[in-house]
């Protein structure tokens, strides 16, 4: 009975060829470039809805993928189940930026080289992105105003003329017009914008305010491409 116990016990503490000290290094492991990604990915991001429970996911996915590797990596017979299972799983979240998709295949790749216990490869992959996102970090990219302008029919030409006076070569985007009222919105860059404000003494707004016939007239800070 003894022998009974203990060859049972040495069973489930033995993971395939793998030891359980092995599988706990390599959690650990991931753990630690799990967090990484996190700090990258919160340090890095550059929209308007930062997601903390998206980044804690990240984590999770790293760990999750460890152990799926731990487990399938010397049976076969459990990797083609694996395939099997995973292939029924159907996701219904969607992922809007591609950005966000990288982070995914980060982490699973993350999991797959800890799973196997593949360290050198797992934290040299995570450096050189993160070297990357660093280099691509320090490229300015010039950001986009939409100027938001609601006015009545009369007064959309002197509206017009203030911004293309005020602003060098705007985009106009959107024109609404009604039977008494009208809606402007354009498409203008940070530089322009600064340059222009920086010349003028009033601000664009206040101009296109003081014109008779104009409700309202909003800068929107936009990151991503308006035509999405």
């Amino acid at each position: 009975m003894k022998d009974y116990i203990i060859e049972n016990f040495s069973g489930v503490m033995s993971l395939g060829d793998r030891t359980a000290e092995s599988f706990f290094l390599n959690i650990i492991v991931a753990l630690v470039i799990g967090m990484v990604i996190y700090i990258a990915y919160r340090a890095t991001y550059t929209g308007v809805a930062y997601s903390k429970r998206f980044n804690i996911s990240l984590v999770m996915m790293t760990l999750i993928s460890t152990m799926v590797m731990t487990v399938i990596s010397n049976n076969i017979a459990l990797s083609l189940g694996m395939v099997g299972a995973l292939s029924i799983v159907r996701f219904r979240t969607a992922v809007k930026d591609a950005r966000d998709t990288a982070f995914i295949f980060w982490t699973i790749a993350v999991g797959i080289c800890c799973g196997v216990s593949q360290y050198t490869i797992a934290a040299l992959g995570t450096i050189v992105l993160l070297l990357f996102l660093i280099i691509m970090g320090q490229v300015h990219e010039d950001g986009k105003y939409m100027l938001i302008i609601r006015c009545t029919s009369a007064s959309v030409k002197a509206a017009e003329s203030v911004v293309f006076n005020y602003i060098r070569r705007p985009q106009l985007r959107v024109r609404n017009e009604k039977q008494l009222t009208a809606e402007l919105i354009y498409e203008i860059g940070a530089r322009p914008l600064k340059k222009a404000l920086d010349a003028n003494e009033e601000h664009l707004l206040d101009k296109l305010l003081a014109i008779e016939g104009v409700e309202t007239a909003n800068l929107v800070s936009q990151t991503d491409d308006f035509s999405r």
